[in-house]
């Protein structure tokens, strides 16, 4: 039996692809249909910001967002922003409060900074050079990346094995910002702490939640709320994409961890 079996507990459909350093090394259901991101753009918002940082476009100190804020607490959901609205909750870097407008805040600081469209930054700094040629950019640096898992697995094998930012950068981008910061992780309550990185949640050792047990508290991704998500374990050296066609619910609450658990037990030895 294969760990993608688990797949049928969905009750619904549902594809995967397991990746090793050596690219793929097991998948299962269309991996080519394309579905919606949802929140796994932040990640790839993170990435592009990753190269911004490393090419001297923007600095992590730079002042946006809120008074007081900076790009480094926007894109580590830490500005004091609302889910989805410029209106604060509290003053920058008191709590991670998960915000989408925060996201969109800090792409828009990246195109200033630029001078480009931050979906023609992503497609031309990370999405043509992985060949990810089906990503569609439909608006919002936030929710806004469609395509199918094929492309989602091209980006996770770049996070497992970067090529277009060196370790300085891939380490700001992947590890936790501001790691101290409780907050409510969508889904799955509070934690605390809470981590994120830039654009990238961070498992830590938050519980419950959606990665499993197995999982390396250094593994990185992020879920969409219309059932797309991956992660990536650099201790495991093992990526998991995951794409179905219901929006994210009890069951991805329940298979999701078991699934993970059994593709570690599966292809770590």
């Amino acid at each position: 039996m294969s760990a993608l079996d688990l797949l049928d507990d969905f009750g619904f459909e549902a594809a995967a692809l397991v990746l090793g350093p050596e690219g793929v090394r097991e998948q299962r259901g269309d991996i080519d249909v394309t579905r919606p991101w949802r929140s796994v753009t932040k990640t790839l918002t993170g990435y592009a910001s990753a190269v911004a940082l490393q090419e001297g476009r923007v600095g992590l100190d730079d002042e946006a967002g809120p008074p007081g804020s900076t790009l480094r607490h926007l894109l580590a959901h830490a500005s004091g922003y609302f889910y989805e609205s410029e209106a604060t909750l509290q003053a920058p870097g008191l709590r991670r409060h998960y915000s989408n407008y925060g996201i969109d805040e800090a792409a828009r600081h990246l195109e200033r900074a630029t001078g480009r469209d931050i979906g023609d930054w992503v497609q031309e700094k990370v999405a043509g050079p992985l060949g990810m040629t089906r990503l569609e950019w439909t608006g919002s640096p936030s929710v806004g990346a469609v395509g199918p898992l094929a492309d989602l697995a091209l980006f996770a094998a770049e996070v497992l094995r970067p090529t277009l930012v060196e370790e300085t950068w891939f380490r700001e981008a992947t590890t936790a910002q501001f790691p101290e910061l409780v907050g409510i992780m969508p889904g799955f309550g509070k934690q605390t702490p809470n981590p994120f990185g830039l654009g990238f949640e961070v498992r830590g050792a938050k519980s419950p939640h959606w990665t499993g047990a197995r999982n390396s508290e250094a593994s990185v991704g992020h879920f969409g709320m219309r059932g797309t998500a991956f992660w990536v374990d650099p201790v495991a050296d093992l990526a998991l994409v995951v794409g179905s066609s219901h929006d994210f619910c009890d069951a991805h609450r329940e298979v999701m961890p078991r699934l993970a658990d059994a593709v570690l037990e599966d292809h770590v030895r």
